[in-house]
């Protein structure tokens, strides 16, 4: 909570010096719309994200099973987790320096730049050093879902949307079905199996592709 503090108070500066702006240009104040994007953001994420993990399992002789031993108090501490994950995340690459970006360089160069770092930064989050492939799959995957984040800030000119959508995957890939670095959580595959092949390829290739081929018709409908 103490690093989210002091990026506010690092973009506060960084808005104030950069562009004689204050916070409220990354959208912070409710409205209606930006509540709006939020519920669809948040929704298109988690169920996005719970089609490709019950997909992992669909097609071969493996299920989900609940985890019997985890407890509301362990459910709450992961939540909050995953919460202030989310938002050190969001203000970092989708705050002041992204708004900063988008007035410099317009949008489509400040949206690449920010799923660049996104994708390094992950390097050192899955501390992924030393392994090419994985670097590079790391990369892909990430600066993928990080260009879409970018996108939809530079689009609602607002930080909800990105929040929500990075909240809506992160809370159902870690704390519905144990992906993540908190270990076992609502969900675990009852048994070792996975997929193989072409079907593996395919729905991996659904969880790079899938929510931010969904965020991109949905600008081009509302557009």
């Amino acid at each position: 909570m103490i690093g989210i503090i002091i990026e506010l108070i690092i973009s506060w500066i960084l808005l104030k010096f950069g562009a004689k702006k204050d916070l409220s240009v990354l959208g912070f104040k409710p409205s209606q719309r930006r509540l709006i994007h939020w519920c669809i953001g948040f929704l298109l994420a988690a169920a996005v994200c719970s089609l490709y993990h019950i997909m992992t399992t669909a097609f071969i002789g493996n299920s989900w099973i609940l985890n019997k031993q985890l407890t509301f108090s362990a459910v709450l501490i992961s939540l909050w987790w995953v919460v202030k994950s989310v938002l050190f995340e969001e203000l970092l690459f989708r705050g002041a320096l992204l708004y900063l970006a988008i007035e410099k360089w317009g949008a489509v160069k400040a949206c690449i730049l920010s799923a660049i770092c996104f994708g390094i930064y992950h390097w050192f989050s899955y501390n992924a050093f030393g392994n090419p492939f994985q670097m590079g799959i790391i990369f892909v995957m990430t600066g993928i879902f990080g260009w879409m984040l970018a996108v939809s800030f530079a689009k609602t000119r607002s930080i909800y949307f990105p929040i929500a959508l990075h909240l809506g995957w992160n809370l159902v890939n870690i704390i519905v079905f144990s992906n993540g670095p908190l270990g076992r959580q609502l969900f675990m595959k009852a048994n070792e199996s996975h997929l193989e092949g072409i079907p593996s390829l395919l729905v991996f290739l659904f969880q790079i592709f899938a929510l931010p081929l969904l965020v991109y018709s949905y600008f081009k409908l509302k557009k």
